[in-house]
């Protein structure tokens, strides 16, 4: 845990590689001291079909599903080192959004445990 996934618009690709993006999320996650480094899973989906409002604006969203039972401030701090590093990153004008959602406890299965 957590799962880490990022969306961004496929016309990014030619200004910043998504193994780029990979990274700079798992990075901002591990600084955050929340998880250990092997817990953390990071992957990125392209968008080809988008609108930001009624225009194709560039952007990059990324959801951390984590189990539950984190503080609102541990959430917040976690926003925050992701959206700083995506800042460094990110081209200028990209839309940049960073959620923190709960994964219920009870519900969650992993193999292998």
């Amino acid at each position: 845990m957590p799962h880490c996934i990022v969306e961004y618009s496929e016309t990014l690709r030619s200004r910043l590689s998504p193994s780029e993006l990979v990274q700079s999320v798992y990075e901002s996650a591990l600084k955050s001291d929340l998880f250990e480094g092997p817990d953390i899973k990071t992957r990125a989906l392209a968008f080809q079909d988008f609108l930001t409002g009624a225009e194709p604006a560039d952007f990059i969203h990324v959801t951390i599903r984590i189990l539950s039972g984190r503080t609102d401030e541990q959430k917040q701090s976690l926003t925050s080192a992701v959206l700083t590093g995506l800042t460094d990153l990110s081209p200028a004008g990209v839309s940049l959004t960073v959620e923190v959602a709960d994964i219920h406890r009870n519900s969650y299965a992993k193999l292998p445990d």
